[in-house]
């Protein structure tokens, strides 16, 4: 008889998700700047991007940089952390 191979099957514990809730700025931030991106890739079929969409991207990218740091030095505070 084979066996099936279940990879998948447990859900997330309490610790798994007070992580990603801890990282959902830097993961905000991160898709604020795909969006920027995307929004740039799309702009070059309409004469190019604009002094806006640059100034989207520099400000998404900053986003990113602060969120990354404040995740590094553990300043995100979340639900889960005491104040």
């Amino acid at each position: 008889m084979r066996k099936r191979l279940a990879l998948f099957t447990a859900e997330p514990t309490a610790a798994d998700l007070a992580e990603i809730e801890a990282e959902w700025p830097l993961i905000a931030a991160e898709l604020d700047v795909l969006d920027a991106e995307i929004t740039m890739l799309y702009a070059e079929d309409h004469g190019g991007p604009t002094v806006l969409d640059w100034r989207r991207l520099r400000r998404a990218e900053a986003r990113v940089t602060r969120a990354a740091a404040e995740l590094a030095a553990g300043n995100l505070a979340g639900p889960h952390r005491a104040a």
